[in-house]
């Protein structure tokens, strides 16, 4: 099957996942008290942290994901009667400031960065144009803040966007980066975990053993919908890693404290060949092939 006739596919089945403006009327996370599907706080003024965040495939605004919304009434019931649903975004950003009562500035990546489906395809897991908009935010948060501290995650084809912008930024502005987390990074295989020309203890990659996607083959299974288990352990580590920052910004010399790549039961490098059954996100590891680059 021809690549443009299976993304045609997938989107037609995505389209007819996505919420109406209505349900996202009643479903925005803002309304909810919490992080909206938008944030663009940098653009407000300096806060003491800036946490960045970049969206998975077809998800709306710039933080949130609300695929599963219309799925069956089942899923739409489940997903509102708990906002935070399979999204990770929001409820990261909000355990920030929960943590720092408020004084946390969340941007997400929108802009160039569109999240399409077959930008997954490329070399890189994702567009030039995504990751140089990633790039650009890091840039102007630490020119624009001095005295900020940034930490940023990423989910699916926005953990590919953090992982390249990240390698590539310039030293100076790599250096204000904290940590990152990656929720099951859809580059995991081909970057062993790690994101390249980066401190290993200032990543942290959340991929669960029953989640396709993180071995390399871009397989969707159920488990690739389930990281807001692990956002309590994302924040404390994002938490951790501000704080050895900071102690080390205050001491010459001082060194940032240590993690390891998985936590609890998300497991690197692994994946499952369980099918989540959800409509057009199955039959992808054909298309791209374990470990294809």
């Amino acid at each position: 099957m021809k690549f443009s006739t299976v993304a045609a596919t997938f989107l037609a089945g995505t389209a007819a996942a996505m919420p109406t403006a209505i349900e996202r009327r009643q479903f925005g996370f803002g309304g909810l008290g919490g992080t909206g599907s938008t944030a663009n706080e940098l653009s407000s003024g300096c806060k003491k942290i800036t946490f960045i965040f970049a969206r998975g495939s077809t998800e709306i605004g710039n933080m949130v994901s609300l695929r599963p919304l219309r799925s069956s009434p089942q899923a739409f019931q489940k997903l509102t009667s708990h906002p935070q649903g399979s999204t990770v975004g929001p409820p990261t950003c909000d355990g920030l400031k929960k943590a720092y009562s408020d004084d946390v500035a969340c941007q997400g990546v929108g802009g160039a960065y569109t999240a399409s489906v077959g930008s997954n395809a490329l070399p890189g897991g994702t567009t030039p144009a995504a990751y140089n908009e990633a790039i650009s935010i890091f840039e102007k948060a630490a020119s624009q803040c001095p005295d900020t501290i940034i930490v940023a995650a990423g989910y699916s084809q926005g953990a590919a966007v953090m992982v390249n912008a990240v390698s590539k930024l310039d030293s100076s502005v790599q250096e204000r980066v904290a940590g990152v987390v990656l929720y099951g990074n859809t580059r995991n295989r081909q970057e062993n975990g790690k994101i390249p020309n980066f401190p290993p203890e200032k990543a942290k990659t959340y991929c669960n053993a029953s989640d396709g996607v993180c071995g390399g083959a871009l397989l969707v299974t159920a488990g690739h919908l389930t990281y807001t288990r692990d956002v309590s352990s994302a924040v404390e580590y994002l938490q951790g890693q501000i704080s050895a920052q900071g102690s080390a910004s205050s001491s010459s010399g001082a060194s940032t404290g240590s993690s390891t790549s998985t936590s609890g039961s998300a497991s690197t490098g692994t994946s499952s060949g369980a099918s989540s059954g959800l409509g057009g996100f199955s039959g992808w590891s054909g298309l791209f092939g374990g470990g294809r680059n």
